[in-house]
């Protein structure tokens, strides 16, 4: 829903400001119309792209998942996809430990909870014995639970930790718990929806843990609070397969300065539950059309680049990997991204029409904003507000492939259908739906399929990114001060490196040489220097 005045388009008066920016004599490519753009990105076109994405799954064991076949052969289609459109797509490949749970429950008060109410979180390890541990709830001082200061003065000890989502990790909850001698933990969720959590990594540290509701959780805890004494019971027996290989996939355009860059991503990876069509093949096939369509559309100022994330959801490791080698391997392109655009889910059936909420007029943001995240958001609303398409806050809190982004100080925002929660009466008068029906009733399923993807949300969403991506091709001043730069000139054939970007990043090919001088206005020298400072903390660190 609109929530301001709504600032002057950037559509409006964008080539007066490029020229503007640019000093006397400096050529200027010509700027993308955002509107005439977000045209030629169709819903036809995205849902071939879903249509080939199924259709793998569907040869490949039902899903995408990381370290499947399935995951190969997708990659494999967005990567023919770009090489025809034009572009050298790279694989930046890391390593995952990837996790498999034989059986799993927990009751509380005796009481069985099951799935999708209750999940065990990824990477959690096994109960000891693999029947269940039975033990009293306990729930800390502070409900986050997120370190021992949450635990002072509770008796922990071999009890199950009962705490809220939010605010830090879960691997940070579960860390904190098991310091206060907990022997096991539940995490509620702190709104509407399942929980389906990851702990990120295995840690020989951690309890096993489960993911609940936060009606069960609430439940729980006004139990706890009346009956110290109440029970739970946890049971997990799980595998962990160590050492997968997978991979991220990076593309960018010929053109456009090198020392300015727009970055767009979203993960190609789906749940071993299912193919993953709006989770998260509607982001990954909607930048891939964008990607398609924007090679088509002649020399830019920006230069834009495309990432589609491995192994998102069994931690955000692809994208986490991508940006923890920049910053150890080369903190100065980290400090080229202007701005990064996240996708995640936008074809949902009960679709709301949400941006991240960078300047936290609905929700308080859990996290640190980085500067130009606000003006980032802005180019998202100010378009729905310019075409008269109402639109919701969902909360910027990192969870999803952004948060290393923001980690690091890049600016970030995007847009966002909904998943497991569920939608509002005030929701169902903006945009039609169910009333207190989940976003997505099929989400982390195998009903995650083309037929139930919802063609008007998603056709909203895609003229959306287009519009972003134009906009943002053309200049990003009102995010980083930066204005046109003189459009470096075509990559030739065989100048860029092929192949792809080592695990590790020491020996990495790099993305494109830098081609002409970025351009700079006043106000634009003071954000560089904020951005190197930055850059020489994070090698101090």
């Amino acid at each position: 829903m609109p929530r301001r005045a709504p600032l002057p388009t950037l559509m409006a008066g964008i080539g007066a400001g490029l020229l503007a920016l640019a000093p006397a004599g400096t050529a200027v490519a010509a700027p993308i119309d955002p509107i005439g753009f977000a045209d030629t990105v169709t819903v036809d076109a995205v849902a071939e792209h879903l249509e080939r994405l199924q259709t793998i799954a569907a040869a490949n064991g039902g899903n995408r998942a990381v370290g499947t076949p399935g995951y190969e052969a997708g990659a494999a289609y967005i990567e023919s996809v770009l090489t025809e459109a034009g572009y050298t797509p790279e694989r930046q490949y890391f390593e995952v430990t990837t996790q498999r749970i034989t059986s799993d429950s927990l009751s509380i008060d005796g009481i069985a909870i099951a799935e999708p109410d209750a999940r065990a979180l990824t990477y959690t390890p096994s109960t000891t014995p693999t029947t269940g541990a039975t033990a009293q709830l306990v729930a800390p001082v502070e409900l986050l639970g997120c370190d021992s200061a949450a635990w002072s003065g509770v008796d922990a000890t071999g009890k199950i930790a009962l705490v809220q989502r939010g605010v830090c990790s879960f691997a940070e909850k579960n860390l904190a718990a098991s310091e206060a001698g907990a022997a096991g933990i539940v995490i509620y969720n702190n709104v509407d929806g399942n929980l389906a959590g990851t702990l990120g990594a295995p840690d020989p540290d951690f309890i096993p843990g489960f993911g609940i509701t936060k009606a069960r959780g609430e439940a729980a805890l006004a139990q706890l609070e009346k009956d110290p004494t109440l029970e739970a019971t946890l049971a997990i027996d799980q595998t962990t397969l160590v050492n997968v290989p997978t991979f991220n996939i990076v593309a960018e355009t010929s053109t456009g300065t090198p020392d300015n860059v727009v970055m767009l991503g979203a993960h190609l990876d789906s749940v071993p539950e299912g193919p993953g069509i709006n989770d998260n093949g509607s982001g990954s096939a909607a930048i891939l059309e964008t990607a398609v369509q924007l090679a088509q559309s002649g020399d830019l100022n920006n230069k834009v680049r495309f990432a589609w994330w491995g192994a998102e959801e069994i931690g955000l490791l692809g994208s986490a990997h991508y940006v923890d080698d920049l910053v150890a391997n080369d903190p100065a392109e980290l400090d080229r991204i202007a701005t990064y655009l996240n996708f995640d889910m936008v074809g949902s059936p009960n679709y709301v029409i949400s941006v991240y909420d960078a300047d936290q007029s609905t929700f308080e943001a859990p996290v640190d904003v980085p500067e130009g995240s606000v003006q980032t958001e802005d180019v998202f609303t100010d378009y729905f507000d310019s075409i008269g398409q109402p639109y919701v806050d969902t909360e910027f809190d990192g969870r999803s492939d952004y948060e290393a982004f923001i980690l690091n100080g890049i600016p970030a925002s995007g847009l966002f259908t909904g998943a497991d929660g569920e939608k509002t009466a005030e929701e169902v008068a903006l945009f039609g739906g169910e009333e207190g029906e989940q976003y997505d009733p099929n989400y982390h399923t195998d009903r995650d399929t083309l037929d139930r993807i919802n063609e008007q949300g998603l056709g909203i969403m895609l003229k959306a990114i287009a519009f972003a991506t134009a906009s943002l091709a053309n200049d990003t001043s009102a995010i980083n001060g930066f204005g046109a730069a003189q459009p470096s000139e075509p990559v030739a054939p065989g100048a860029t490196p092929a192949g792809q970007l080592a695990a590790t990043g020491a020996d990495a090919t790099p993305f494109l040489a830098s081609a002409g001088l970025l351009m700079i206005a006043g106000a634009a020298a003071v954000v560089l220097a904020r951005r190197r400072a930055l850059a020489d903390a994070r090698l101090e660190d």
